[in-house]
């Protein structure tokens, strides 16, 4: 404890970087033997509702599913009525923050939504005789990202594991979760299946492609939930009404049109039946990340070609008096 308390200065408020229904998230260095590394620390605050069920359900879902894109869990400490996680430290924070962020390009939005979606599917469907992990709370807020972009699924707390072997896992639970990310058949009815994780996921899908919150609030209250909206924009052709101007043109059309199917599939409200797999969301999210570097690298293959051409052309002094004309178009690009 006496390490936490030294790397966090005591949990000063200037180590808050981050919080949510756990507690507040500081972050602190801390000295290892190959050397010191920067560790966020999540602190249990019993008046924001969660206590020790959600802490011992994070530590044991960490400590038994590993991924690439799952956040890490690095220590955790109980002392006294002190519970306290230490994650790795993913440095850029989380997404909710960078919807909004011009300078957040269409091609490092796809490779995020990717990786969120890998981490998301490896719960779903891991590998070997673990049980399958419903998060039950994915949002923007609990996807995190480290210095490199590379998406990290988070918070646990209110996560359900069930059997990995079938095709399909309902659990009946009492309903938890973010408003506007929450499926509304799991809301309305208390049914939790995967297909409940896919709905929010999609939800978030939309935040990155209108470049916002799915929510709005004022003063506190919620007051608007812009799914609905969102959903409806698809099916009558109108998504460049809610699609986040700095990023229409940089958007290959058939990379968007691939992207916004497979979000408007995840958050179909009446049959959650003809909500797609997490492995398909993957699919489709690399096949339109796959379309936008083609339409990227057209031009600069068209320009290297032309210049090949010329190249040859100066070379072999065929039609020189053309190839220098050329060649002032091209040293003008």
């Amino acid at each position: 404890m006496k390490h936490i308390l030294s790397a966090t200065n005591n949990f000063d408020s200037t180590k808050v970087i981050g919080g949510g229904g756990f507690g507040q998230v500081y972050k602190g260095e801390v000295s290892l033997p190959e050397g010191p590394i920067m560790v966020a620390f999540k602190k249990l605050d019993r008046r924001l509702g969660q206590g020790n069920t959600e802490f011992w359900k994070e530590v044991m879902m960490l400590s038994k599913y590993k991924h690439e894109n799952l956040i890490s869990l690095m220590h955790y400490c109980i002392e006294g009525d002190d519970m306290i996680l230490g994650y790795e430290y993913a440095s850029r924070g989380s997404l909710d923050r960078y919807l909004s962020d011009a300078s957040l390009t269409w091609t490092r939005r796809l490779n995020i939504c990717i990786g969120a979606a890998r981490g998301l599917n490896y719960l779903h469907d891991p590998r070997g005789a673990q049980q399958r992990v419903l998060h039950r709370d994915i949002k923007s807020g609990n996807i995190l990202l480290n210095e490199k972009w590379v998406a990290k699924v988070s918070d646990f707390g209110l996560s359900k594991a069930g059997p990995a072997n079938q095709a399909q896992t309902v659990l009946v639970s009492n309903a938890v979760g973010t408003p506007g990310y929450c499926d509304p058949l799991y809301w309305e009815m208390g049914f939790l299946s995967k297909e409940s994780d896919v709905y929010s996921f999609g939800v978030v899908l939309f935040e990155i492609l209108c470049g916002r919150l799915c929510c709005e609030y004022n003063k506190g209250q919620l007051t608007n939930i812009f799914v609905p909206k969102w959903r409806r924009c698809y099916e009558e052709k109108t998504l460049d009404e809610i699609i986040f101007p700095s990023l229409k043109e940089q958007m290959d059309p058939a990379s968007l049109n691939a992207f916004s199917s497979i979000a408007y599939q995840c958050v179909k409200k009446a049959n959650r039946e003809e909500r797609p797999m997490m492995a398909e969301v993957v699919k489709e999210l690399e096949f339109a990340l796959r379309l936008q570097v083609a339409a990227d690298s057209v031009p600069q293959l068209i320009i290297n070609g032309y210049k090949n051409l010329l190249s040859l052309a100066v070379t072999t002094k065929y039609s020189f008096k053309h190839a220098e004309r050329v060649k002032g178009i091209f040293e003008g690009l």
